[in-house]
């Protein structure tokens, strides 16, 4: 581990410099960075899942740049600017919050009463939402994004029942498959996208060696 107590505000000075002084940082808007933090965080996920530790202190570093550049670009908002101070300070404030078990006198001594604790206070933040499904990031990958959905809609209609016997007959057929999927692999503490991108890394193997012969 660093020794260097300020290697995250050396970052952040970094990170403005390049703002200030980059005539293409100067340029991108929040908007503009969204194609490269979706990318980034697959990185990082790809280094989880199948790198080297080395591999993921680095994507790690550039998933952080992504926060610092959204950050960079919010502190020079005319209307309502904020900076990654500010940023660290909202972040500070919920991790508190939702864990009373450790910063207040709340007790949790299973991982379920911390999930207690987490969820009580979370739906306290979210009292203004109208849906159970507000909040939820339409962007997530449609298999993340179906069993996420499917969890926020138990409390509201039964889940989607399984698919048995014949294969879908039609693309609607397929959809209601998929569906009924992602809410076995909820139901089972399965991560439905996880298990896929598993398997496909299966299959790419298989297709490689095939191709070495």
């Amino acid at each position: 581990m660093t020794d260097h107590p300020d290697a995250l505000r050396e970052a952040a000075e970094t990170m403005r410099a390049v703002r200030e002084r980059c005539v293409w940082s100067q340029q991108i808007t929040h908007r503009d960075l969204v194609p490269y933090l979706i990318e980034e965080s697959h990185e990082v996920i790809d280094a989880v899942e199948n790198g080297t530790r080395e591999d993921l202190r680095e994507e790690l570093g550039d998933l952080l740049w992504q926060v610092l550049f959204h950050a960079a670009i919010a502190a020079q908002d005319p209307d309502d600017p904020f900076d990654i101070d500010d940023v660290a300070d909202t972040l500070t404030e919920k991790m508190v919050r939702r864990h009373p078990h450790v910063f207040a006198d709340a007790v949790a001594n299973t991982p379920e009463e911390v999930l207690v604790h987490w969820n009580a206070a979370k739906a306290a933040e979210k009292r203004s939402r109208l849906s159970v499904l507000d909040g939820v990031p339409r962007g997530m990958p449609a298999l993340a994004l179906a069993q996420k959905l499917v969890g926020r809609a138990a409390s509201v209609i039964p889940a989607p029942e399984s698919v048995e016997g014949a294969a879908p007959a039609s693309e609607a057929e397929l959809g209601d498959a998929l569906l009924a999927l992602a809410s076995h692999a909820r139901a089972n503490g399965w991560d439905a996208e996880r298990a896929l991108r598993e398997r496909l890394r299966l299959l790419e193997g298989e297709v490689r060696a095939a191709e070495v012969g």
